[in-house]
């Protein structure tokens, strides 16, 4: 588990980093992207490594039903993350859509996972999202983007089910179903 843990300290902190310093961030110029870049990546991959080698320690056994829980869930993060790059009407709605659609994710998968790496990982995700949201808001006012025309939101929508199917077909390639048999 030192992998996991390692990894989501370099996630969160390569991220949190420009938010809790920004003029140390802003003085590292245009290569500080790239190592900040190089860091979450690291942190990605040990995150990766570290979750699947991480022994199965059971904290909670999850009733079945939230199988179903997780999967409508996940659909809307999924639908969630999308407006953050939808120019129809519902550009706009959420200020934060990315990192909504994190938290909508990390919820899901605490439904049904009871085990201690997937609450050590989905758990820290989620503070993570909730803690960028607050640092962002404090760091001033948005400026609400105008509305599209509501035909790139129909797009969204299908964009979304076609990614739904391709994060579920992952799932089960990777052994993991996420419907039950």
């Amino acid at each position: 588990m030192p992998f996991l843990v390692f990894g989501l300290l370099l996630w969160v902190g390569a991220h949190i980093f420009k938010r809790v310093a920004p003029a140390q961030r802003d003085g590292l110029g245009a290569s500080g992207k790239a190592i900040i870049a190089v860091l979450i990546t690291a942190g990605l991959i040990l995150i990766i490594l570290g979750y699947r080698d991480s022994p199965f320690i059971t904290v909670w056994t999850p009733p079945a039903f939230m199988v179903h829980i997780n999967n409508l869930l996940m659909l809307i993060a999924v639908f969630v993350y999308g407006m953050s790059a939808t120019t129809g009407r519902l550009r706009g709605k959420l200020r934060h859509p990315q990192l909504t659609a994190v938290k909508i994710w990390a919820v899901a998968h605490l439904l049904v996972n009871g085990d201690l790496a997937s609450i050590l990982l989905f758990g820290t995700m989620l503070g993570w999202a909730v803690s960028e949201v607050i640092l962002i808001n404090r760091a001033g006012p948005w400026e609400r983007p105008a509305p599209g025309p509501a035909k790139k939101d129909i797009v969204l929508v299908v964009i979304t089910l076609v990614m739904f199917g391709v994060i579920t077909g992952i799932h089960t390639w990777l052994g993991v179903s996420p419907f039950p048999g």
